[in-house]
This record gives C-alpha cells, structure tokens and sequence, in this order.
C-alpha cells in the first residue's frame, strides 16, 4: 500500500527545521521529495552528534525519504536546472526570504511561467506585504516578536524561549496543511496557486487561540492570557518520591478526584464547585492538589486513578521515552540500519491511516547523493551533466579517497 501523497513530486529548497521537516512530513506521507542543497549543504548537517561529517543528527530527524541533489543557485545554468526540474513537479516548497527568490529568478511568476498548474509555498519570518517583511527570522526571534517569551514572564517573572523549536514546527505543520489544501483545490479546479506561510502570522493566530482571553471582545472585558496557564502553580505535582501530571479539570474529573483522594470536603468549597470557579481561583485549586498529592507515591496514585478518565501520567524524561511501554507497543520507535551511518533510530510518523499508511521508503540521503541521477531523469544527457558538475554548478559526492 502506498501512502496518501503518493505520485505528488515536491522540490524542497530549504533549510534549518521549519522546511525540511514539513517536507519530510510530505513525504512520510508518500510524495516524492527533491531536496535542493547549496554546496555547503544544509546548516543542519553539523548540528548534534555524528559518525561521519555532514550526516548529524539533527539533519538525520529531519531528512528521511527525500534525494538530494546540490546546485549553486547563484550560477545561472543551476537555476536553469531548477526551471527544468519545475516543469515535473507539483509543489516548490521554499523558506528564503521573497526578496532573495525574485533576486534569484525563482520566484512565483517564475515557475508558474514553466508550469502553470505548479504549487508555490514559500515559509517566511513575517508576511511579504507587512512592515516586517524583510526582516530575517530564526525560532527565537519569532518567539519573542509572537508573545511566546513574554508567557513566560507573566508566568517566571522573566521573558524566556521554550526548550523547543517551537515556533519551526508549529509553522512546518501549517505548511504541511496548506499544501495538502491546495493540492486538494487543485484537483477540484485544476490551478495552482502561490502559498504564504509566515512564522509570526502563525505563531500569533496559535498563541491567542486561548490567550486573547479578555482581548476578544472590544472594548476588552480584562487582561490576555488565559487564567489557568497562566499560574506560577501550573506543573507537575511532587509525590511522595517523585512527580505525577494530573489534572481534574471537568466537574466530573474533579468530583472523581475529591472521592478517591479521600477529600471529599472540598467538593462543597465554593472557590471549586464549578470548572469556573476553579479557573477563577486556580492558584488555590493548585495548591490544594498539591497537598494531596504529596501524601502517596507516583505509582500509588497512577493506580488509583488508573480507571477513571481523570488525565493522569507520569513524567517522563526525554531520554525515558525511549524506553516508554506505550510508544514501543505503538511501534513509534523504529530503527533501522542506514548505508553510511549505522544503526539509527527514528520516529515513526504519528498519523495512522487504515488504508495508505506513511512509511519510510527512503534513508537520509548524503549531500548530493542523487545530484547524477535527478539531472539524468531531468533529461540532461552525460555531456551536459559533466558540464554542469565541472562548472560547480552541479555537484555530487566527494569521495572518501579525496
């Protein structure tokens, strides 16, 4: 069985996080992916442990089942492949800034001139016609300008970044989606589009979903942030030898807790009758779970509330997820025994679907690994590729010989 994107040809001319990992999503999903590289390769190639040069491992958890080919795109017969390439694909997914890629001859109404029914996504800092459109943007950057560092200092008393790249990912799920959507339109309508999906845009429209708050209306009823994230108490509760993460956060969930945890009394306390009023004096609903929970051990309490459909869980570690019961029975953990870098490990993409299931077709490929065989597909004859990788403006693997 092949998977739902199957038959669907994506040129990938990104780097970093936010382009490669939508692109590998794409093809988890079954597209065929031409990862476009310059000389000196995706950054990602150094970032993280390796075994070998230019194979590291955050190039590894964002590269599997695509080719790579390297062009220097500042060489005019490079872009002139990038235009022959274009006339086969269905969607260019890119992530430079708009001015570099109508500098470079590659923007839009470029591809769409060699192919009209061709689908354009370029992931930006910021949207093309706003004031910040031609600011430069890395993870940390939108973070700030999006309100996300600043969550924190309503929260720690200082502005601080979250330990993830999270403003890349939420952002290459929101490419994933809009190039799923137009390809849809596509088949309905037959046109293709351009695509704009910009970080800050993104990350905002993602923030406010629960923190405009009071904001939503206008004039203002109160403050931004939504009151329950927003307590200095929000994280996991310390047990008896350990930590758990439970929250009784329906009526019911809390009615459950107060009869299990042996506090019954406190289902009569005004300030916790309703969900709203446990919001409303949600640092004293933090802090009085918090009492209870220290009184047994985290297996105690995970086995009394084991059966009921209060969210309940451990804390894990990252280095325990490797270990954790539910994502090996799932099968989320795959490893696999790569040509050049040993035996990895991999997740699996999280989407289950009953009948065109994602799958790992393809390892992660060295730097120009398939720079020969794409221009020989693309229909450039040998003279014409040993043209292109003398000029430099093509180039394939170095040798390990020198």
């Amino acid at each position: 069985m092949s998977g739902p994107l199957t038959g669907v040809r994506i040129l990938e001319i990104t780097a970093v996080v936010l382009g490669p990992w939508a692109c590998q999503m794409l093809a988890d999903m079954g597209a065929e992916v031409i990862k476009i590289e310059p000389p000196y390769g995706d950054s990602n190639r150094s970032l993280g442990a390796y075994r070998n040069p230019g194979m590291a491992a955050l190039y590894l958890t964002c590269n599997r089942n695509k080719r790579s080919i390297v062009l220097d795109l500042k060489q005019p017969a490079a872009i002139a492949v990038v235009m022959q390439l274009a006339k086969n694909v269905d969607v260019v997914i890119h992530n430079n800034r708009p001015q570099t890629m109508t500098k470079l001859g590659l923007d839009y109404a470029a591809f769409k001139a060699v192919n009209p029914k061709i689908i354009y996504c370029g992931t930006y800092g910021y949207g093309a016609a706003g004031p910040y459109g031609k600011r430069g943007a890395l993870d940390d950057s939108i973070q700030a300008v999006s309100g996300i560092a600043m969550l924190n200092e309503m929260v720690l008393g200082e502005p601080r970044y979250l330990p993830t790249v999270v403003a890349d990912k939420t952002t290459a799920m929101q490419v994933v989606s809009a190039v799923t959507a137009a390809l849809y339109s596509r088949e309905r309508t037959g046109a293709g589009q351009e695509i704009e999906v910009p970080m800050f845009e993104t990350m905002v429209y993602y923030t406010m979903a629960e923190h405009l708050w009071g904001m939503t209306f206008e004039p203002q009823i109160g403050g931004p942030g939504y009151t329950r994230l927003m307590s200095h108490h929000r994280k996991p509760y310390k047990t008896k030898d350990g930590y758990i993460a439970i929250l009784p956060y329906l009526n019911a969930h809390w009615e459950v807790f107060c009869k299990l945890s042996g506090h019954e009394e406190l289902l009569s306390d005004p300030r916790f009758k309703t969900l709203a009023s446990r919001v409303a004096n949600i640092d004293d609903t933090y802090q009085e779970t918090a009492k209870i929970m220290l009184t047994r051990t985290t297996a105690e309490w995970l086995e009394v509330f084991s059966k009921t459909s209060v969210p309940t869980n451990m804390v894990n570690t990252l280095q325990g997820l490797k270990d954790d019961p539910h994502l090996n029975a799932v099968g989320f953990w795959q490893e696999v025994d790569h040509p050049t870098e040993g035996r990895l490990r991999m997740t699996r993409y999280p989407v289950t679907f009953s009948e065109t299931p994602a799958s790992v077709r393809r390892l992660q490929p060295r730097l120009g690994e398939h720079t020969v065989e794409v221009l020989r597909e693309t229909g450039i004859d040998d003279a014409g590729i040993q043209s292109l990788l003398a000029s430099g403006a093509a180039q394939e693997p170095k040798r390990k010989d020198g």
